[in-house]
C-alpha cells in the first residue's frame, strides 16, 4: 500500500481510537479498596471497658460523639494524632473483610441512604462481575486524621497485602483508591517499595489530590468543612466542629497545594482588606497572598482559635509542627516511583467548577481584624475539575500511566458513576473488549475491509474501503450524515479518502472509510 494512503488510515484510526494493543485475560484478580478522607467508618474503644461505638460515620447523638471522642491533639514525637479524651482509642472495623468500613458509612441510616453511601455501589458492580468478599475482594480502612505516612497505618496495609496475596495463593492485588487514598499509596510505594512491588499488579487511582487541592483546604482551614447540606446538617456534624478537628490533622495539611508544582495559574488566598490611613478612614484594597505568604495569615487568623473540653480552654491555633511533618510527607510522595512490574491508571473528576483561590470580604464589607476571617463566606476562582480536586492535581501524578482518563462528575458521586465502572471493568480485564475505548466511552467495532490494487497507466492504484460501528451509552439522533474528506501529494504520489459518519440509531452509528491512491513505480 502507497505510503501516503497508509498514513491516512492511520490518522482516521487514530481518531477512531482503534489503534491499541490488547491483552489476553487475568484469571482470578484480588481487588483492594482504599478509601480518601472521612471514608473510613472510625469506632471509639473505651480504654477502661472495652466497649466500642462508632463515632464515625453517625447521624443520631452525631456532634456530641465526635466532640467527645474524635477531638485531637498532634504529637510532633510521633507524628500520630491522639484523642484528647485519654480512655480512647479510635479504631477502624475490619468486618467483611475491611468492607464494612467503606461500604454505607451509617449502615444504620435507613433513610436517606444516598448520603453516607461511599465505595457501596462500586462493592456491587464488582460483586456482579464475579469478585467474592474475602475472597478476590478486600477493602482497607483507615483513620483519616492521621498523616499518609504514619507507620502504624503503612505497616497494617503491608499486611493486609501479604495476607491478600497468601490467601489468593500468590495472586497479585489491583489497588482502586479514591481522593486522599491515592496519596496514602503513594506514600506506601515508596517507602515500601519492595512490599508494593511483591503484591500489586496494578494500582487505579480515582480523583486523587496529586498535587493538593488549594481551595478546598484553604477554606477548610479557615472555616472548616461540612459533608452534608440542607436539613441533614441538623443532624450530624456542624462545621464548627470538623473545623477544629481538622486544624490538628496531618491529613489536611499533606493536602495544601504543592509548593514545587508548576500552577497553570498559582492558587493565592485574596481578601480585600481595610487598613486605616491615618484620617480615621480606611483604606481598602485587594491583597493576594500566594501559598507560602498565606501561612501567616493562617496563623494570625487562627492565633486565638481554642476548643473547651472537660472545662478546659485548649488552645487550637494553625499548627506548625503539623505543617513542617506535612511538608516532609509532600517529599517523599514527589520521590515515589512506579515499579516497572506494576501497572498505574488515573481517573480523575472533571467539568465541575472546583475552588483553586480563595477571596475573603468584599470593597462594602472588607476584612479589617484577621481573627474574624473564619466567619467571612469565601468566594472562589475556580478552574475545572470534581468540585474538590482541580484537574490539574488529579493528572500530575509523577508516575508512567498507562492511561489517565477524564470523567465528567463529583469527587465523592464519581465513584457512582456507569461510566467509571465500564472502566474498571475494562481494565480489570472483566469481559475484556480490545475495542473499549475508556476515554470515549464506547465501542468500536470493525465490520468490513477490503483492499484492492491493479494497475492504471502505468501506475499503481490502491483501493481500500473499512467500515466501523461505533457503539455507546448516548442516544442523542443526529438528522443527517457528516462527510468529510482528505487528499494528499508527495513527489509521484497522491491519495484522497472520504469519511462518512451516519446518523445514529438505536445507541449504534455506522462509519464508512473509502481511500485511493495513486503512485508512479520506483
Amino acid at each position: 500500500m502507497a505510503m501516503l494512503l497508509e498514513d491516512i488510515l492511520k490518522s482516521v484510526e487514530l481518531w477512531l481510537k482503534l489503534i491499541k494493543k490488547t491483552h489476553p485475560a487475568l484469571r482470578g484478580p484480588q481487588s483492594r479498596s482504599v478509601p480518601g478522607i472521612a471514608g473510613s467508618v472510625l469506632n471509639a474503644v473505651d480504654e477502661e471497658s472495652g466497649a466500642e461505638e462508632r463515632v464515625w460515620v453517625r447521624i443520631l447523638g452525631a456532634d456530641y460523639m465526635f466532640r467527645t471522642k474524635l477531638w485531637s491533639r498532634f504529637d510532633p514525637s510521633t507524628g500520630k494524632t491522639v484523642s484528647l479524651d485519654p480512655n480512647t482509642r479510635i479504631v477502624v472495623p475490619e468486618g467483611r473483610y475491611g468492607l464494612e468500613a467503606i461500604d454505607a458509612l451509617d449502615p444504620d441510616m435507613v433513610i436517606g441512604q444516598e448520603c453516607v453511601y461511599y465505595f457501596h455501589d462500586m462493592i456491587v458492580e464488582l460483586t456482579k462481575w464475579g469478585f467474592q468478599e474475602g475472597t478476590t475482594l478486600f477493602g482497607f480502612g483507615y483513620d483519616f486524621r492521621q498523616s499518609n505516612r504514619l507507620q502504624e497505618t503503612l505497616h497494617r496495609l503491608a499486611a493486609k497485602l501479604e495476607a491478600v496475596y497468601n490467601a489468593s495463593g500468590g495472586k497479585k492485588i489491583t489497588i482502586i483508591t479514591h481522593s486522599m487514598g491515592g496519596l496514602l499509596v503513594k506514600c506506601f510505594m515508596c517507602l515500601h517499595s519492595d512490599v508494593f512491588e511483591k503484591y500489586v499488579n496494578k494500582w487505579i487511582a480515582i480523583a486523587a489530590p496529586f498535587q493538593g487541592a488549594p481551595g478546598y483546604v484553604t477554606s477548610t482551614f479557615l472555616n472548616g468543612m461540612s459533608f452534608v447540606d440542607g436539613w441533614e446538617q441538623n443532624f450530624f456534624i456542624s462545621k464548627w466542629s470538623m473545623h477544629q478537628l481538622l486544624i490538628e490533622c496531618p491529613s489536611i495539611y499533606e493536602l495544601m497545594a504543592c509548593l514545587d508544582f508548576q500552577w497553570e495559574h498559582p492558587p493565592l488566598l485574596e481578601m480585600w482588606r481595610g487598613r486605616p490611613d491615618g484620617d480615621e478612614r480606611s483604606q481598602i484594597m485587594l491583597e493576594s497572598y500566594p501559598l507560602v505568604e498565606s501561612v501567616q495569615i493562617f496563623k494570625e487568623a487562627l492565633a486565638n482559635n481554642t476548643v473547651n473540653y472537660n472545662v478546659e480552654d485548649i488552645p487550637l491555633p494553625f499548627n506548625m509542627e503539623i505543617l513542617k511533618w506535612a511538608n516532609e510527607t509532600r517529599k517523599i510522595i514527589s520521590r515515589a516511583k512506579l515499579p516497572p512490574q506494576v501497572k498505574f491508571y488515573n481517573i480523575y473528576g472533571m467539568n465541575l467548577e472546583t475552588p483553586h483561590s480563595v477571596c475573603y470580604g468584599n470593597e462594602e464589607t472588607p476584612v479589617t481584624d484577621l481573627q474574624q476571617l473564619r466567619y467571612f463566606q469565601p468566594t472562589y476562582v475556580c478552574v475545572d475539575g470534581d468540585g474538590t480536586v482541580p484537574v490539574e492535581s488529579a493528572k500530575a501524578d509523577g508516575l508512567d500511566a498507562v492511561a489517565r482518563v477524564g470523567v465528567p462528575g463529583e469527587h465523592r458521586g464519581i465513584l457512582c458513576e456507569r461510566h467509571v465502572f465500564r472502566i474498571l471493568k475494562h481494565w480489570l480485564k472483566v469481559d475484556h473488549d480490545p475495542y473499549y475505548n475508556p476515554v470515549n466511552d464506547y465501542v468500536i467495532l470493525p465490520t468490513a475491509f477490503e483492499m484492492e490494487r491493479h494497475r492504471e497507466n502505468g501506475r499503481e492504484v490502491t483501493s481500500v474501503k473499512e467500515e466501523w460501528e461505533i457503539i455507546s451509552e448516548c442516544q442523542d439522533a443526529d438528522e443527517k450524515p457528516v462527510v468529510s474528506s482528505v487528499s494528499v501529494s508527495d513527489a509521484g504520489a497522491e491519495a484522497c479518502a472520504t469519511l462518512t459518519v451516519h446518523p445514529r440509531n438505536e445507541g449504534k452509528q455506522h462509519v464508512e472509510l473509502n481511500a485511493r491512491s495513486v503512485s508512479v513505480d520506483a
